[in-house]
Order: C-alpha cells, then sequence, then structure tokens
C-alpha cells in the first residue's frame, strides 16, 4: 500500500521519509530532541492514513473520538543534521479496548537515531476513555506486527 506523501507500508511496518530542515536543528546543528518525536507524530499520522483513517474524520464523526498519547517510552541513540534523510518506521503492536501500542525508529543511514514505545487512549468528546469504534479496530489489527 503506498502513498507518496504518506510513505509506504511494507511487511505490516509504515516506511516514512523525512528531511532534515535548518528549523529542525538546535544551536549545534543537530535535530533538537523534541522534533524527533514531530516527525514520529507525521509518520503516525500517515501510516493511519493509509489505512483510510484520519484526524478529522474521527473528530467531524457523530460520535466524535481522539488519540492522546498516555505513556511513552522513547530512547536518543543517535544524532541527525541538517539535510539528513531520515525513515520513520512505524509498526502497530496492540489494540485493545482503549489503547493503541505503536513501537516508531528513526533511521539515518540504516542506523537507528531515536526510539519509541508509545501507547496511546482514544477518548471521547467529554476526554472519557473509548473502546475502538470496531471498523477502526479491524483496519489496525490487520497491520499488527508480530
Amino acid at each position: 500500500m503506498s502513498s507518496d506523501l504518506s510513505g509506504l507500508i511494507n511487511n505490516r511496518t509504515h516506511h516514512f521519509k523525512v528531511r532534515v530542515y535548518y528549523e529542525d536543528t538546535d544551536f549545534t546543528g543537530i535535530v533538537y530532541h523534541a522534533n524527533y518525536l514531530k516527525f514520529a507524530e507525521r509518520a503516525r499520522t500517515n501510516f493511519l492514513r493509509l489505512l483510510d483513517i484520519n484526524h478529522s474524520m474521527l473528530i467531524e464523526s457523530d460520535d466524535p473520538v481522539y488519540f492522546v498519547v498516555y505513556k511513552m517510552n522513547s530512547k536518543f541513540l543517535g544524532t541527525a543534521k541538517i539535510d539528513d534523510l531520515l525513515e520513520v518506521r512505524s509498526k502497530f503492536k496492540s489494540i485493545n479496548g482503549p489503547r493503541l501500542k505503536i513501537d516508531q525508529d528513526i533511521f539515518k543511514d540504516e542506523k537507528i537515531v531515536f526510539s519509541a514505545n508509545i501507547e496511546f487512549a482514544l477518548l471521547d468528546k467529554k476526554a472519557k476513555p473509548k473502546r475502538f469504534p470496531e471498523n477502526i479496530k479491524l483496519k489496525i489489527e490487520e497491520y499488527l506486527s508480530e
């Protein structure tokens, strides 16, 4: 499954390319740590988009829901600099009730520079946990990695 701007899915892994721009770096010329989280967010959003799930659809539905980060464990394992081409690889690990777990690694030249295990909660408009709608759950389950 592929779309140029949204990356591609291969063997249940989403691959998303990110170029490092000047705005992504700190005064030392390397990627500012918080920007790895932005790169990961873009990749996750595009992974879902390839499954015909998008944030505006979720919010504008008759029963609005949205994702929030519930828990995150991240490691900074290397550095990236301006003009580097990075690849974010994302894998859905599990979906249970209102929770979705995703592993994301950011690579530079096939070496991991950032790794995150992220757990999301799906919330309703009152900010209460809500089970994933069956149609969305089924789409995500199709791409769960072993």
